[in-house]
């Protein structure tokens, strides 16, 4: 199982606004989701959360700006080599101005208009809760088209 990362820029408190990027190429393309990916050799989780923003995003952000807000384990069974365990950050506070990457568009969306009819079919289960303020632990295992949820087992671990 691949360790992945994945960060959402967010505004307000409680949230108001939330930064996605629509995926232009790789794994996702055609959906829009946070920004991340996987680990390169050596790399930190918190680290490579900080190196995937940056890349796709143009946004900087130090680890003390990273909230952890738990960890989401995806199963493939169609396509195995997908399977990851994906760390989930959010953070309020960067340095710059998100831009296009040749990876990602971003763009901003109130949480009210959050389009997760264009996003992987997981996020509409997670997202709200971590957008919440909650910490959780998921599992998501997805049917044979890749691209629906077959199961999913969401803990709440806190609400800090």
């Amino acid at each position: 199982m691949i360790d992945a990362t994945l960060c959402i820029p967010i505004k307000g408190d409680p949230v108001e606004e939330v930064l996605l990027g629509f995926k232009k190429k790789g794994f996702g393309e055609g959906k829009f989701g946070g920004f991340g990916g996987k680990l390169k050799p050596g790399e930190t989780i918190e680290l490579a959360t900080i190196r995937e923003l940056e890349e796709e995003s143009g946004l900087i952000v130090s680890e003390s700006q990273l909230s952890n807000r738990g960890v989401i384990f995806f199963s493939f069974p169609a396509q195995p080599d997908w399977d990851q365990a994906v760390h989930i950050f959010l953070t309020k506070t960067w340095q710059g101005n998100p831009i296009e990457s040749e990876e990602m568009s971003p763009f901003w969306f109130r949480v009210n208009e959050i389009p997760y009819e264009t996003m992987w079919d997981d996020s509409s289960y997670w997202l709200p809760l971590i957008l919440q303020g909650n910490r959780i632990h998921a599992t998501f295992s997805f049917k044979y088209d890749n691209q629906t949820v077959e199961n999913a087992e969401i803990i709440v671990l806190d609400n800090s």
